[in-house]
Parts: structure tokens; sequence; C-alpha cells
């Protein structure tokens, strides 16, 4: 039977861009204390750095539109508008610059690597130093996170500087916020807002969450505490930003307290030794920091290194959404 033309140009752009129309966010569940930490507070021997939404979903029913082109007398003009909207296109000289990072401390991930990823990423903190963006973009910074701040009044001293520069070198960009549990959440809340901008194309702000156990707060709150103080922040910054925040998390603070938890936000996922799916199994996630090791032209010392969860046109269809909601 012979095969109708524009079915055939469906087909070819869903395997060629990798398309799908299953929602890639969110689910659930965790295993035993990790005692990683990051260096969002800890300043380590070698130059390290700190941590990490919605659905990456596209615009209309695949299924449907694979049904208006089965039959020749179907596909109209519609129906081909449709499969035009169906592979996102990237930004005037948009670009994925392919990983050329290195692993001081290399691991087997087994049959799922981040090197299977196609967008790779890197998160900061003033122990980066200076950074040369350009450089580090080439390198395969497709994205960077920034720490901004932590509590209620501490200010990453290279924020501002890196936030300008990733600017100016093209990189998508996001703060983070490490969570201080000693601390009112809405203090924390408006002093994150104070000093972020709001600023369109921006990338959701980030919930840093961990127990920190050189932290001068030594408290570690009942998981109810925990989830409310989180709920606070995020509404909070959420309606400044007109951005879901995405949950930042290593392995130990997730299995006490996010298991089952906020099912409707993102997640950027902690799994330096083993991939996300067997250390939080059935939660699904957005950003995968899978070392806190890395090494590239651009940083002196070790650098964090992320993983975005989907091909490159579900990277630009993503941040489109995401620059879309800052804007509206």
């Amino acid at each position: 039977m012979r095969t109708p033309p524009l079915l055939v140009l469906l087909v070819a752009c869903l395997s060629l861009s990798g398309c799908s129309n299953r929602s890639m966010i969110d689910g659930l569940q965790i295993s035993k204390p990790s005692g990683e930490v990051t260096s969002s507070i800890i300043r380590p021997d070698a130059p390290v750095q700190g941590s990490a939404g919605a659905s990456v979903g596209y615009p209309m029913d695949v299924e449907s539109v694979i049904a208006a082109l089965a039959e020749p007398d179907q596909a109209d003009a519609q129906a081909l508008q449709q499969v035009a909207m169906i592979v996102p296109r990237p930004p005037a000289n948009g670009r994925i610059h392919r990983s050329r990072f290195r692993d001081a401390k290399p691991v087997n991930f087994g049959r799922i690597t981040p090197q299977q990823h196609a967008v790779h990423g890197v998160d900061v903190s003033r122990w980066q130093g200076e950074i040369d963006w350009v450089k580090l973009k080439e390198q395969g910074a497709n994205f960077a996170y920034i720490k901004a701040t932590d509590g209620g009044d501490h200010l990453d001293p290279m924020f501002r500087r890196n936030w300008e520069a990733t600017r100016r070198a093209g990189i998508p960009r996001g703060a983070y916020h490490f969570f201080y549990w000693c601390r009112p959440a809405s203090e924390q809340a408006d002093w994150f807002i104070r000093n972020v901008p709001k600023e369109p194309g921006a990338l959701p702000p980030v919930l840093d969450v961990e127990w920190n156990h050189l932290s001068n707060c030594k408290r570690r709150p009942p998981r109810e505490e925990v989830l409310k103080k989180m709920q606070i922040f995020m509404d909070r910054v959420e309606r400044h930003y007109g951005q879901r925040p995405i949950i930042y998390t290593p392995p130990d603070f997730y299995r006490d307290n996010l298991k089952g938890a906020f099912p409707n936000h993102p997640f950027w996922l902690r799994s330096v030794a083993a991939h996300p799916s067997k250390v939080y199994p059935g939660r699904d996630w957005v950003f995968w920091q899978y070392s806190g090791s890395g090494l590239g032209h651009g940083v002196d010392g070790k650098i964090d290194l992320n993983v975005f969860h989907g091909n490159e046109a579900m990277w630009w269809q993503w941040l489109s959404q995401r620059a879309g909601r800052a804007a509206g």
C-alpha cells in the first residue's frame, strides 16, 4: 500500500528529532544516605562547586497528528502546520556544544551514561573563582546554574559577575538558593528575589535543599516542617518570577524528606555513583548532576557537571517554554 507523503515526512521528523509526547517530569522514591555534600557552604581543598521545570512535553498530541495524516484526503494545511510545529526550532545562532569535559574521578555508570545525553551544563559558586565562560561554553557548558544566595543575608560574591558573564557568552543560565534551616522561609525567598534579576529567558530558579553537617545551623527539622518551609519559599519565588522552581537535592535528603512529595515540581538530582533511576527509583528529573570533579578549559580546578533529561529538540522546546513563562 502506498504511504502518504506527509506521513513519511512526519515519521522522518519524529525520528530525527527524537520527539516524544511523553511528559518528562515527576514521580518518586529512594535509598540509603549517601553522605554526599556539595560545596555550596563548604570550601573544599581544591576548588569545587555548589549545586540544581515543568514538563518537557510538546504543544500538541503527536498521535492525533499521525491520525490526521493517515489518509491523503485528511492531509490538509492545518495538519501540515502541525507537522512543522512538532520539531522545535533552535533560536538564531543556537547550537549545542558537545561535552569535552574530563572527570578527575570517572565513574562507570553502566548502560546509560552521562555521555549519552546531548545537552551538558555546569553549576558554579565562588569556589570556581574567575571563569572564562566563552571557553567553558566551547567545552560543553550549554547551560549554567550560578549560586546566588543562601540563608537570608548571604550573597555569593561571584554571583553578579558570573550572571553578567554568562549573558555575554550566550549561555542560558539560572540562579540557585541554598536553603538554611535556621531561618524563616519567607525571609530567604525575599532575599533571593532582592538579589536575582527577573529576566526573560532565564532558567527557572532553583531551591537547593540538603543536610550540611558543617553548617553552623545544626537543625534537622521534621519532614512536615521541611516541606512546609520549602512550599513557602517556592510559592513566593514562583509568584515573582513566573516560573515553578526546580528542586535540587542529594540522595540522603531526598530519602529523609522528599519521597512522595512535590509530584508537580521538577527535580534536579545529584547522583555521582549511579544512574538516577537506581538512586531515586520512580522519580523523573530535568537535570542530573553526575559529577563534582569535572575538569575543563576555562575553569581552574574542579567543577560540577550536569546533563539535561532529553535530546536537543526537547532542550530547545523546554527553553522556549521557560522563556515564554518568564516573559508572561
